[in-house]
């Protein structure tokens, strides 16, 4: 079977010779046994929604899902029609976006940025996941997913990001506030490139990348969501 991976934006120009592009990412995350097909959203490639994929992941995306982009509609309305029909997970922007096509709220949080390793608490345990309380994983955001959609259930955040993860009411979505397919090192290379815009938040930020991760208990835990029966 083939993931479809739904590429809404891509790392900054500088860094992608190194770090390659978001599904290279997933693909180290996920492993490279899986077939994948990448498809370009913001140049209009959406997946057939009877297409046979074992699900489809939803990328990171510098772009606001609540800004008035040509692409985003389409993509929602793709969103919509899949849910129930294939395996959806949503990761950082992709979290939004879902959760914003299924009725739910995202803005540019007062909060502000979060960056570095933040720890999510696990608020609830769903059958693809292990029994852990909590996650250590990297987070790149402003905006954050503010009223959770009906029918969500919140699986874990913080208090900075209430709604971390989200999972959908048929059993057929997730999504997750976090970057999993984040390798530390792009995520410091990141940060370092936000320097002027992060100010005082980068130093401390590139520190916690330095503490142990669990980025691949995540990504099994994809996996075994991707691979289960609804």
């Amino acid at each position: 079977m083939t993931i479809g991976v739904l590429e809404t934006g891509r790392p900054p120009a500088p860094l992608q010779p190194r770090f390659g592009s978001y599904p290279d990412m997933f693909k180290a995350l996920l492993g490279a046994e899986r077939g994948y097909q990448v498809f370009d959203v913001q140049a209009g490639e959406l997946p057939d929604v009877d297409g046979i994929f074992e699900g489809h992941i939803i990328t990171g995306s510098a772009a606001g899902a609540y800004e008035d982009l040509a692409w985003i509609a389409p993509l929602e309305d793709f969103l919509r029609a899949a849910k129930g029909r294939t395996k959806l997970v949503g990761i950082c922007f992709g979290h939004q976006i879902m959760a914003q096509a299924f009725g739910g709220r995202v803005e540019k949080s007062a909060r502000g940025w979060g960056v570095g390793l933040q720890t999510y608490e696990v608020a609830a345990h769903e059958p693809w996941m292990d029994a852990g309380a909590s996650i250590a994983i990297p987070v790149s955001h402003q905006d954050q997913v503010v009223a959770a959609p009906p029918g969500a259930r919140v699986l874990g955040g913080n208090g900075f990001t209430p709604f971390g993860m989200l999972a959908y009411d048929d059993a057929s979505a997730i999504s997750m506030q976090c970057h999993p397919e984040f390798d530390p090192a792009y995520a410091t290379a990141l940060i370092e490139a936000r320097e002027a815009v992060l100010g005082p938040l980068a130093p401390p930020a590139v520190r916690s990348l330095q503490s142990p991760n669990d980025r691949a208990r995540v990504g099994g835990w994809i996996r075994r969501f991707l691979a289960q029966d609804a």
